[in-house]
C-alpha cells in the first residue's frame, strides 16, 4: 500500500471511529476538549506510524490504546488535578496493564451508551442551536471546521469559535456526561433530533449560496438519525425523524437537473426516486407508529412525505389526507410555516381559491415577514387563478426575499413567464378555437 493509499485509509478510519472513540474517552476523563485532544493525538501518532507498520487489524482499538497512554502521561505530569483525576489515571493504568484482548475491547465497551452520551452532550441545552450544530458535525460526524465552515456558508473562524465557546460552556456547566432520565432525557432527545433535521433540512433546501442542495450534509444527517435509532429503539420521535429525512433524500436524484437548476415536486421524474430509500423510510414510520409515536411532530411529516411516496403520480397525490396531517400538526405544533403548508394542501385539495383564502390570512403574520416562501406560494395560487400580473410581484418578491441562488433563478423565470402569459399572443392563444 502507497503512503497516499495508507493516509486515505486512515481518513476513512478516523471518519468511522472517530466519534466512538471520543465518546469513549469523553465517559473516562469527564472533558469533553481534552477527549477530543486526546483523539487527535492518536490520529497524529497513526499518520506517523501506520505508513510503516501497516493498518492494524482493529485500527479503533488501537487509537483507543494511543489515546489512553496519552491520557496516564498527562495525568501523572499534572500534580495539581483533583484527586478523583489521580484515581482515574491509576484506573486508565490498570486497564492498560490488562490483556491485550481488552484493548481490542475497549472501543466497543458501552459504546451504545458511549455515543448516546456524546449526542446529548453536543446537543446540550445551553448551547446555542449553531453551537450544538456545529459541535455535533465536528465530533460526531468527524468534519473538519472547514467543513463545517463550507457546509453553512460561514467564515471557518466562526466556526472555531463556536466549537471552542460551546466546549468551554460544558467546562462551566461541569456536564456530567451521564445519560439523563425521564423528563431531562426525552428534552435532550428533543434536542438532538432539531439538530439532527436542521442539518437535514440545510442539505435538502439550501438556505444561501449558488447550490439548491448540499447532499454531503442529507447523508450525514441520515447517518446520525440512524446510529439513534440503534441507540434509542424504544423512542418513537426518533424513528419518525428517520422515516421523514429517508423519504425525503429519496428524491434527491430527481429534486436537480442536469445543470443545477431545481425541480420543484409536481414535475419531478418519479422514476429516479430511490425506492430502497422510500421503503426505508415507511418501515421506520412503521416502527413509530408502533411505538404510540403515530401523533408525534416528526411521525406526522413522515406520514405527508409518505402520501407523496405513495403516489405513481402526482395527479394521485391524496391531498385530502395530507390537508387532515397538517391539521394534527397544527395542533400539537403550531407555527405559522406549518399553516402556510396546510394552505398548500387545502389549494390542492379543494381549490386554488380556497388555498389562496388560507395564505391571505397569514400575509400579517410577523414570522413569515422575510420568508420568501410566502410570496412564492401566493404567486402559484395566483397563477391557477389566472392572475399572473400579481403572481408576477409576488414571485419578484420571493426571488428578493432568498438568499440561494437557484431559488432565485427558479423564481425570476417564473415572474418571467408571468409576462409571457400577459403577451398579446399568448391571450390571443388562450381565447382562440382549435382547428378541426
Amino acid at each position: 500500500m502507497t503512503a497516499t493509499e495508507t493516509h486515505q485509509a486512515i481518513a476513512a478510519v478516523w471518519r468511522i471511529e472517530s466519534a466512538r472513540l471520543i465518546a469513549g474517552l469523553a465517559r473516562m476523563v469527564r472533558d469533553l476538549a481534552l477527549a477530543e485532544d486526546l483523539a487527535q493525538d492518536a490520529l497524529v501518532a497513526a499518520l506517523e506510524r501506520w505508513p510503516t507498520s501497516g493498518i492494524p487489524d482493529n485500527p479503533g482499538a488501537w487509537l483507543m490504546a494511543s489515546a489512553k497512554h496519552r491520557a496516564i502521561d498527562l495525568l501523572r505530569r499534572n500534580k495539581l488535578l483533583e484527586r478523583k483525576h489521580e484515581q482515574l489515571g491509576r484506573e486508565l493504568e490498570a486497564r492498560q496493564d490488562a490483556p491485550a484482548v481488552d484493548l481490542d475491547a475497549a472501543i466497543d465497551d458501552d459504546v451504545g451508551d458511549d455515543l448516546l452520551r456524546l449526542m446529548l452532550t453536543t446537543c446540550h441545552p445551553a448551547l446555542s442551536i449553531e453551537a450544538r450544530t456545529a459541535l455535533t458535525l465536528r465530533l460526531l460526524g468527524g468534519l473538519t471546521t472547514g467543513e463545517i465552515a463550507r457546509a453553512f456558508l460561514v467564515p471557518e473562524a466562526t466556526v472555531a469559535q463556536r466549537i471552542v465557546r460551546a466546549k468551554r460552556t460544558l467546562a462551566e456547566a461541569r456536564e456530567s456526561f451521564a445519560v439523563p432520565r425521564g423528563e431531562e432525557r426525552a428534552a435532550r432527545i428533543d434536542s438532538v433530533l432539531g439538530v439532527i433535521y436542521l442539518i437535514f433540512n440545510e442539505g435538502y433546501s439550501a438556505t444561501a449560496g449558488d447550490d439548491w442542495m448540499r447532499p454531503a450534509l442529507c447523508e450525514e444527517a441520515l447517518r446520525l438519525g440512524r446510529i439513534l435509532a440503534e441507540l434509542a429503539p424504544g423512542e418513537p420521535e426518533v424513528h419518525g425523524l428517520v422515516a421523514l429525512m429517508e423519504i425525503q433524500a429519496s428524491r434527491a436524484a430527481a429534486r436537480v437537473g442536469a445543470a443545477g437548476e431545481p425541480i420543484l415536486l409536481l414535475d419531478q421524474d418519479r422514476g429516479r426516486w430511490d425506492h430502497v430509500l422510500i421503503r426505508r423510510g415507511l418501515a421506520a414510520l412503521e416502527r413509530a407508529e408502533r411505538l404510540g409515536g403515530a401523533q408525534g411532530a416528526y411521525a406526522l411529516q413522515a406520514a405527508i412525505a409518505a402520501c407523496h411516496a405513495r403516489a405513481r403520480i402526482g395527479a394521485e397525490t391524496d391531498w385530502a389526507r395530507i390537508t387532515a396531517l397538517y391539521e394534527a400538526l397544527a395542533r400539537i405544533a403550531p407555527s405559522p410555516i406549518v399553516e402556510l403548508n396546510r394552505a398548500v394542501a387545502i389549494g390542492m385539495a379543494l381549490g386554488p381559491a380556497a388555498g389562496l383564502a388560507r395564505v391571505d390570512a397569514l400575509v400579517a403574520e410577523p414570522a413569515l415577514r422575510s420568508y420568501h416562501l410566502l410570496p412564492s406560494v401566493r404567486g402559484d395560487l395566483l397563477v391557477k387563478l389566472g392572475r399572473p400580473d400579481e403572481a408576477r410581484v409576488e414571485f419578484e418578491r420571493a426571488a428578493a426575499l432568498t438568499q440561494n441562488r437557484r431559488e432565485r433563478t427558479l423564481l425570476l423565470g417564473r415572474a418571467a413567464a408571468c409576462v409571457r402569459e400577459r403577451s398579446p399572443d399568448a391571450v390571443r392563444d388562450r381565447h382562440s378555437t382549435p382547428a378541426p
